[in-house]
């Protein structure tokens, strides 16, 4: 995973073929590197339709998921374990080089109290399962923090290391996502130094998921971190402007972030890629 690419929520949530015949050939006229496909239903994924997609444009992927309520890892290890390995195997089908996203549960998932010892016991037994198969498939695997709003388990990139070491893979990857990170970091800069040695992608999301530039994250303060720990895997922007409402719930995206997808496309994604630029990071 390395060069700029972008999430496929730009264009579509549902990876159906007609999905994947809009999407890969507009981000290929963008001059992305990657794409990051939301994997939220393998069912519907006609994989070597991709596969022969990404290969016309040569175009490369990573793909990315929440887990539903009934397969959280940290209640249904079995259940995400059997979801996520076939998740990657769906990935490996299409040609994809990760997978990644909240891994370890669900966008929306919140008991109410702290996380307990026995929902991370649970996580680690599901994570070194599923890190064993991708790493026969020859996928890369990744955990996303994400806020506390969204999750109440795993919201910064402290947390997301402890729970490598704990699961002591050594094919785990940390998926920072800055977004998130102007919420729950004491600075980017912070998050970014404590996942380093994990760290092998990034989200560039703005502060209210909408046009990159226009709201309250420190630009300079991400780049220049990654730059100064020398890093070199994939850097994916990513607005949400086409939420279906069971991920908008999760997500609570209630109204649109962004006028519309040329907004994000025309200004926001010149704006990371000039500022990726500037700190020598593509």
């Amino acid at each position: 995973m390395e060069g700029f690419g972008v999430h496929t929520s730009m264009w579509t949530m549902h990876w159906d073929r007609a999905g994947a015949e809009k999407t890969i050939p507009q981000a290929a006229a963008y001059k992305m590197d990657f794409i990051e496909i939301a994997l939220l239903n393998t069912a519907i994924v006609d994989a070597p339709h991709t596969r022969a997609l990404l290969e016309k444009h040569n175009m490369r992927a990573v793909c990315s998921l929440g887990l539903p309520e009934k397969n959280w890892a940290s209640v249904n290890p079995d259940g995400a374990i059997e979801q996520l390995c076939d998740s990657i195997d769906k990935a490996a089908e299409m040609g994809a080089e990760a997978l990644s996203g909240v891994t370890y549960g669900g966008i929306g998932q919140r008991t109410g109290l702290p996380p307990t010892m026995a929902e991370y016991d649970n996580i680690a037994r599901a994570l070194a399962a599923v890190a064993k198969h991708a790493k026969k498939k020859g996928i890369a695997f990744g955990i996303e923090p994400v806020n506390r709003y969204e999750n109440h388990l795993i919201n910064t990139g402290w947390q997301a290391k402890w729970m490598i070491e704990k699961v002591g893979a050594d094919n785990i990857f940390i998926h920072l996502d800055t977004y998130h990170m102007n919420i729950e970091e004491k600075g980017a800069g912070n998050g970014i130094l404590d996942a380093r040695e994990h760290l092998r992608y990034i989200h560039l999301s703005e502060s209210d998921r909408g046009t990159p530039g226009e709201g309250t994250c420190d630009w300079d303060e991400v780049y220049a971190t990654l730059a100064a720990i020398g890093f070199k895997g994939g850097l994916a922007m990513e607005s949400f402007i086409n939420m279906p409402p069971e991920v908008g719930y999760g997500l609570a995206v209630w109204r649109p972030v962004a006028e519309n997808f040329q907004e994000v496309m025309d200004k926001g994604l010149p704006f990371l890629r000039n500022k990726a630029k500037q700190y020598r990071l593509i």
